[in-house]
């Protein structure tokens, strides 16, 4: 049986142009959303409009989603770092270097090639660059994902994302000594005005909270344990950026200047925690801090082993 399309709602909060508005609150392009707005796959308050029509606050978008497609995209045998595995889900670490999906200039060598090859059964929702992502992170960020393995399921956990009920916990080596032992950044994030690459804080942004926790100082360093209340692009590396204590090696929102030989943000995806979709178990999977993490941390001035660290980490955790 065929799934159904997936779909998404947007709730106006100011006004914008259609075609940017969509843009700005998923991840379609800008080209991609004028498409779908001529092809009546994307309607405003129930009827179909134009990309340049200007939006109202409180105006309801209705997104359809292409149907999923066979995927062209090749397996590759790529290793793979599966923590858990089951008929419905998998769970695993993602190394700092690899892109999750293709995109222009990383067609191959993505984790779908690799996921292409070492799972036979993928959901097919996503379309033929993301099957089974349910969520992502940077090509330089670490860390743990969930990756559905039926269409059922990646309904399931899909809006468990949304609902804010699947939790997300990050640990982050930043510049600077910061001198609060916890906060909140709550600052709604959009795609930058000029910089169709990078993110920033715009008031017509989509709402991002963002929690931490020191875990240790460093004095010119600072070791954080976060947690996400939502999961935008580039969140916790913009957040960060805004306080003037951007992630440490972040070559996009950071310093010019990379320490401890860091080839990319300093950033680790160490805790996933879930409802698995069709036993209703609360599961909650750990992924150690990564090599490249442990040797800046060393050279920062840490002196505890892994296994303290992750302690430390965990003692923080929001419950």
């Amino acid at each position: 049986m065929a799934s159904m399309p997936e779909q998404e709602t947007i709730i106006c909060s100011v006004s914008a142009r259609l075609d940017t508005l969509v843009a700005s609150e998923t991840e379609l392009s800008r080209t991609q959303a004028q498409r779908m707005i001529r092809e009546g796959a994307i309607l405003l308050n129930g009827k179909p409009a134009k990309p340049n029509v200007i939006t109202c606050p409180d105006d309801n978008i209705e997104i359809t989603y292409p149907d999923p497609v066979m995927t062209d995209v090749q397996a590759e045998d790529i290793p793979l770092e599966i923590i858990y595995e089951d008929n419905d889900l998998l769970v695993l670490n993602k190394p700092q270097g690899i892109v999750v999906h293709p995109s222009p200039g990383h067609e191959s060598g993505t984790l779908v090639n690799a996921l292409l090859y070492h799972v036979r059964d993928l959901s097919g929702i996503g379309g033929e660059l993301r099957p089974g992502i349910v969520h992502r992170i940077d090509r330089m960020t670490s860390g743990l994902l969930v990756v559905a393995k039926n269409d059922a399921a990646h309904r399931d956990l899909s809006e468990q994302f949304r609902s804010h009920s699947a939790h997300r916990s990050y640990v982050a080596l930043v510049d600077g000594n910061i001198r609060e032992d916890e906060g909140t950044i709550d600052a709604p994030i959009a795609r930058h005005p000029v910089d169709r690459k990078r993110m920033a804080i715009h008031t017509g942004g989509r709402d991002a909270v963002t929690h931490w926790h020191v875990a240790v100082r460093y004095g010119q360093y600072t070791l954080l344990q976060i947690e996400l209340e939502t999961g935008r692009t580039h969140q916790i590396r913009v957040h960060l950026a805004s306080k003037q204590h951007p992630v440490s090696g972040d070559e996009v929102y950071g310093r010019e200047k990379k320490p401890f030989g860091l080839t990319g943000q300093a950033l680790h995806g160490y805790r996933l925690a879930f409802c698995h979709p069709s036993s209703g178990e609360q599961m909650a999977f750990y992924a150690p801090l990564p090599d490249y993490f442990l040797n800046a941390l060393k050279k920062a001035g840490e002196t505890a082993n892994a296994a303290a660290i992750m302690s430390t980490l965990q003692s923080l955790e929001r419950k």
